[in-house]
């Protein structure tokens, strides 16, 4: 049955990690029908193991709702569901341009947390409406009173628009529903303009290819047409068209303002990317719609298998995975110390996690990954134009560079009170700069601070937890390439260079780092049977350096007294092997070593 388009809502949930958008999603599905009650799990929208057991979205969904309102009239509402983590800011906001409307989840018992405020900055930037729900009101712990004031205050959200709710306990979801309704518009667009779809995500389908999750601004859509994706230039003909209910139900066409899939049958989720426009390819729009931007990775680190001969069964994961995530890139290098692998960027460092943990669990693999990496803009001396490094192992020497740009952060941290100093503190010595400083409450402040990327991706917010005992939270947006004083930090064991272990550091701070690393290395590269020197150098010039001392034999053991001259020729014998050795002798590193690179200069 067709919903005509004034009687259509699209609207979006929005909340900081774990403020209880899911469970919002999983009532909505309960109260208007959508699911059958036995097929009912906790987090229906979070289909992936990964998703239910770190708590957290990492795949924007979307289902269609139908709900009869109080007025008695069947309303279509479309939920598309966000990923709440920073690293997927992106998808967010295209997820945002395809609603007009926003419910706005922020946990009682916790407050605006940082990705709140960005996720709500957002959703004003696209003029959406905002539902605000003060959720999970039955906790012990919760102040629903203390946080309407803070919505009034920092978001400027008038305490009567409020609606209290438990998505848990279903208090509070049928007044959303009715707010849905009334509150948000119906989407605009002419049935009979020339065809314009927003694609907000996309799936790979062995069966049917990519399928494209689309919202139409403008047109209207028939299934088998051909069809035309703006940004890639890729065109195929329509296999399927459907509605999210929330499996794929095949529907005959798409009208202006509805959100559907279309399976496209193209091979690539390359071909079809967040942000891109649908048009249809025998009359195409004229323009395509605003906003669309190639994903742009962040993080760059390494990935090799333990075993060598695992690198063909590496290479065909990725390509499996990359047709599920075309915003994860790689692209074959070899390393000295770890053979074959690939070079990969990601959005940031939880979408690396996630990354490698799929490798690890759906295809089985034992995976090593070197320490992530930004990428630096290097100018050379006597080179025409700016070199750009994402891996240390390649960066020129110090004496042929110029000048060596890093990626910069505005990052904001909401934190009580109480640990301002400890998180100043933290800040600056990873060469942040504080910018402001603003009080949401009486409790609680919202910090602003530029900060290095580099220094943001290697341990910064593990350390904001515990030193806000778990109470901080963070966020942060690209704020351009800035020029600095950088080293390339080599890594010597007995002599030889460790490519995956050397970093790019602030040369204020090389030393302390190279002197950290090479004693977290002596204690984990085990004893040989010679001496092995561990150096950190810039260049030629070493600024560290651990000596792990040889395990010996005692070869004065079988001499009961006698000539002193017989002790020394023994004991000659054995310095000759030991230099021998020392020749031909390679050392291995274990596993532990790399990750040490990790952790390395927490203190410093």
């Amino acid at each position: 049955m067709t919903i005509p388009q004034e009687r259509l809502r699209n609207f979006s949930i929005i909340a900081h990690i774990d403020h209880g958008k899911s469970t919002l999603a999983d009532r909505l599905l309960e109260l208007t029908h959508t699911i059958d009650p036995r097929q009912m799990t906790s987090q229906v929208l979070d289909s992936m193991d990964l998703e239910r057991e770190k708590g957290i979205t990492i795949k924007a969904r979307a289902v269609r709702l139908e709900h009869t309102a109080e007025d008695g009239l069947l309303y279509g509402l479309n939920l598309i569901d966000t990923p709440g983590h920073v690293d997927f800011s992106y998808e967010v906001s295209r997820s945002l341009q395809a609603c007009e409307g926003a419910i706005l989840v922020v946990d009682a018992a916790q407050g605006i947390e940082a990705q709140t405020l960005a996720n709500v900055h957002l959703a004003l930037r696209q003029d959406l409406v905002i539902i605000p729900v003060v959720n999970k009101i039955d906790l012990p712990s919760a102040q629903p009173d203390v946080v309407i004031e803070e919505l009034e205050n920092v978001l400027a959200i008038p305490r009567e628009e409020v609606i209290l709710a438990s998505a848990k306990e279903g208090t509070g979801v049928p007044e959303i529903l009715e707010a849905i309704v009334h509150r948000i518009p119906p989407p605009q667009g002419s049935p009979s303009a020339p065809l314009q779809g927003l694609v907000f995500d996309s799936h790979y389908d062995q069966y049917k290819g990519v399928v494209t999750y689309v919202r139409l601004a403008a047109g209207t859509l028939h299934e088998h047409e051909r069809i035309r994706l703006m940004g890639s230039g890729a065109e195929a003909d329509i296999l399927e068209l459907g509605v999210f209910r929330p499996q794929l139900v095949p529907v005959k066409l798409l009208t202006a303002g509805e959100v559907g899939y279309i399976a496209t049958g193209l091979k690539s989720v390359r071909d079809a990317q967040v942000g891109d426009t649908v048009t249809n390819a025998a009359a195409p729009a004229p323009v395509p719609l605003p906003g669309y931007q190639a994903a742009k990775s962040l993080v760059f680190a390494g990935i090799y298998p333990i075993s060598g001969e695992d690198y063909p069964l590496l290479r065909d994961a990725m390509e499996k995975l990359h047709l599920n995530d075309a915003s994860f890139t790689f692209e074959p290098e070899s390393s000295v110390a770890l053979g074959f692998g690939f070079r990969c960027g990601f959005l940031g460092l939880l979408h690396m996690e996630i990354v490698q943990e799929r490798l690890e669990r759906e295809f089985g693999l034992d995976l090593i990954a070197s320490a992530p990496s930004v990428e630096y803009r290097v100018t050379p001396l006597h080179g025409k134009g700016v070199v750009v490094v994402d891996n240390p192992a390649l960066m020129p020497p110090a004496g042929e560079i110029e000048t060596i740009e890093e990626p910069w952060v505005a990052l904001s941290v909401i934190t009580p009170s109480a640990y301002i100093g400890s998180l100043m503190e933290l800040s600056t010595t990873r060469r942040g700069t504080f910018r402001t400083m603003e009080y949401l409450d009486p409790q609680r402040v919202l910090l602003s601070f530029d900060m290095p990327l580099a220094e943001l991706i290697v341990d910064y917010f593990d350390q904001l937890k515990s030193r806000s005992q778990g109470y901080a939270s963070m966020d942060y947006e690209e704020a351009g390439y800035r020029e600095a004083r950088l080293v390339k930090l080599d890594v010597l064991v007995n002599g030889e260079p460790v490519d995956a272990l050397s970093m790019i550091v602030h040369r204020d701070k090389a030393q302390a780092v190279g002197r950290a690393l090479a004693a977290k290395l002596k204690e984990l590269i085990p004893r040989q049977m010679f001496e092995v020197p561990v150096q950190a150098a810039i260049g030629s010039n070493v600024v560290a350096r651990e000596t792990i001392r040889a395990m010996r034999k005692n070869v004065l053991a079988k001499c009961y007294g006698g000539d002193i001259t017989r002790k020394r020729k023994l004991l000659e014998k054995q310095k000759e092997g030991k230099q021998r050795m020392k020749r031909v002798g390679s050392v291995e590193i274990p596993q532990e070593a790399f990750l040490a690179v990790l952790t390395v200069g927490e203190g410093s």
